[in-house]
């Protein structure tokens, strides 16, 4: 079984992009963490709830939603919601996070921006995407790169053997079949309450989401009956060894 490791950059990111993926992968027994590089604090819609108090919140909805699949670990890295760049900082940190769980492979978002997608070229998850490869390669591998995680946190070097770029779009190359677990996701997303408690078609938006993903598998014809439908999610799959 594989040691998975998920890297973004809010809260609520994994379920919407992976989330169907994250319950198949637990449920086939691979053990999977989370490592998440913000609090979300710029997050939500009720301008009466105070930025540190939405941190909080979004700490606890992060748990619940996990829980939903039986995620183990959630490493908070604790960088500011809206202002995630490609510092040193941050590579450090995802590195400790890669360092720590050892994981067979880890799943990012894209560190490219997509010009035909607003909402899927969010400065932070690009940010996150690009970090995320740069600890991949070369620093989490390389003993001499950030030298006090060993010194000072006796964590040694580790290469990562497969990195999935979450949501390439037309670059997918690899699409998980999320049939029987598009439920779960949804219930993962809804414990996300300040982010999706607005959201009343939640459902049967991801459905549609996961169905446009099973056509571009070509699992699935335009007009397939509802009942006959199944629903994916796509990756770009590289070799990191």
């Amino acid at each position: 079984m594989a040691r998975i490791l998920m890297i973004v950059a809010h809260p609520d990111d994994i379920d919407f992009g992976s989330g169907g993926s994250v319950a198949r992968w637990v449920a086939e027994g691979n053990t999977v963490d989370y490592c998440i590089c913000t609090d979300g604090d710029a997050g939500g819609y009720d301008e009466a709830v105070g930025r540190s108090e939405m941190a909080e919140l979004r700490r606890k909805e992060q748990r619940a939603a996990a829980d939903v699949y039986g995620v183990g670990e959630i490493d908070w890295l604790g960088h500011p919601d809206g202002r995630l760049y490609v510092t040193h900082e941050l590579r450090r940190d995802i590195s400790r996070s890669i360092r720590r769980h050892r994981p067979d492979r880890v799943v990012v978002p894209s560190p490219t921006r997509n010009l035909r997608s607003t909402y899927g070229s969010h400065p932070d998850h690009i940010a996150a995407g690009e970090a995320a490869m740069c600890a991949v390669y070369p620093d989490a591998r390389n003993p001499f790169a950030h030298p006090e995680l060993l010194a000072e946190e006796g964590l040694e070097a580790w290469s990562v053997g497969e990195t999935w770029i979450a949501n390439p779009g037309e670059g997918a190359d690899l699409y998980i079949d999320i049939t029987d677990h598009i439920e779960a996701k949804v219930a993962a997303l809804r414990a996300h309450e300040s982010q999706t408690g607005h959201m009343e078609e939640l459902g049967d938006r991801m459905k549609m989401w996961g169905y446009a993903q099973a056509k571009a598998a070509g699992w699935c014809e335009e007009g397939t009956p509802e009942d006959q439908r199944r629903y994916a999610e796509g990756f770009l799959v590289l070799d990191t060894k």
